[in-house]
């Protein structure tokens, strides 16, 4: 991880300290996708299939949830972890439907003049599972959980096919504790190209869904923002591409958390990106250590060493200074492991989801407290929310007004058109306030 001392830079400085990896930019994945787009957009289905079989080594597939799939599934794991799928999707269940909107009740503005907002669930989603390197389960629960919460009418799951050929029986138990009815095997751009425009294959069909939901790599990404760009194109979540974890630490916490954490985001991706900040340099020295001692046990070591070229270690004067920082970079994950680490919260503006003490480990995020794990990434956290029944839904206001009301309030209208130019309107609001 590169040193930085924040208090030495100038504005240039600081912006290039928090540069995301410049490959999450590059042009030839935006041409890529781009490509693959007007394929699939020209020949549907098969073009999918052909994209398919070249990145992926694999035609796509639909694999029906089944009782007996699901039975099957569950005897090939054992009885410790279909317990914890068990767990996480309630968690995930009792988390989204406790903070599902609500309709208002109807609000009195002027008189004779009421309004309310009421909520309605998508009718379809595309949910894409990330799987390249790992079969990620946790993001389907994540994803299908809270749009089954919403209610939305058709949900559309998606993951990459497994190198080995075999889909990881964790991955169909997921889909089962979901509500699924059926999984596809296709990744990358190819899928979100196929849930854009619908594609139509030996052993099914996909249509066209309203929304795209999902994390994935540099490629999925730039799918989806090109998606939402064409015209009559699917909305999107949020940018969610490559992970990213800042780390808050103070002289007193814990070398081997920090580490930890910091560890479990690298391990992801060659494109995540971890970032450690403290007022503390012999922390910083510590953390550090830990990384390279705890680095050389894990399995993915190449994977996080390749992330870990693109993190940072920067040293801040003090916490105020460590969240101003953190509010500027916005990342996907945010840990504060300091003492006062609850009276931070309040300062932040800017992050995915924050993760209060040392007891609070990402990975239980990740995996079981219940919130989504789809988050904005690369900055977005700025603009955007993770992943919630919201998402799955959207709200329309409702207005009713009684003639006493139209008659005290066209004229305020009627003044009002008139000033922006705009008689038409004008008109319709004085026929109202005639009556």
């Amino acid at each position: 991880m590169r040193r930085i001392d924040w208090s030495a830079l100038d504005a240039a400085g600081r912006r290039e300290a928090l540069a995301r990896p410049a490959r999450r930019t590059d042009p030839e994945v935006a041409a890529g996708v781009r490509a693959i787009f007007d394929d699939v957009q020209a020949r549907g289905g098969a073009a999918v299939a052909d994209w398919s079989r070249k990145l992926d080594g694999a035609p796509p597939r639909r694999l029906p949830i089944t009782p007996e799939a699901e039975a099957a599934a569950r005897v090939a794991l054992p009885p410790a972890a279909t317990r914890a799928l068990r767990i996480a999707a309630d968690n995930v269940r009792v988390f989204h439907e406790a903070t599902r909107p609500a309709d208002s009740p109807w609000i009195e503005t002027s008189p004779g003049v009421r309004s309310r907002l009421l909520w309605r669930p998508l009718a379809s989603a595309g949910l894409y599972v990330p799987g390249g390197t790992a079969p990620l389960f946790s993001s389907l629960l994540m994803l299908a959980i809270p749009a089954a919460v919403a209610g939305v009418g058709r949900r559309i799951a998606v993951t990459p096919p497994p190198r080995s050929g075999e889909v990881h029986p964790a991955m169909i138990v997921a889909a089962a504790e979901a509500g699924l009815d059926a999984l596809w095997l296709i990744g990358g751009a190819q899928a979100v190209a196929a849930l854009s425009f619908g594609a139509t294959f030996d052993d099914g069909e996909i249509e066209p869904v309203d929304k795209l939901f999902g994390p994935g790599n540099a490629w999925v990404a730039e799918a989806k923002t090109q998606a939402a760009a064409r015209p009559g194109g699917p909305a999107v979540d949020m940018p969610a591409g490559p992970s990213e974890l800042l780390v808050i630490t103070d002289r007193d916490a814990d070398p081997a958390l920090a580490a930890a954490d910091l560890l479990s985001q690298a391990e992801h991706d060659a494109d995540a990106q971890v970032v450690l900040v403290s007022g503390s340099r012999a922390n910083i020295d510590a953390v550090l250590a830990e990384v390279e001692r705890q680095l050389e046990t894990l399995p993915r070591i190449d994977i996080a060493r390749a992330s870990l070229a693109e993190g940072r270690a920067i040293r801040v004067r003090d916490t105020a200074e460590a969240v101003e920082v953190a509010n500027l970079y916005a990342p996907e994950h945010l840990a504060l492991q300091t003492a006062d680490a609850a009276a931070l919260v309040p300062r932040i503006t800017a992050a995915g989801a924050v993760f209060v003490g040392p007891f609070a480990a990402e990975t239980l995020g990740d995996y079981a407290a219940g919130p989504s794990h789809v988050l904005p990434t690369d900055g977005a956290a700025r603009a955007f929310g993770g992943v919630a029944t919201a998402s799955f839904m959207t709200s329309m206001s409702v207005q009713s007004v009684t003639a006493d009301g139209a008659r005290a309030l066209g004229p305020v209208a009627a003044a009002l058109a008139r000033l922006e130019g705009l008689e038409a309107h004008a008109r319709a609001a004085d026929l109202r306030s005639r009556g």
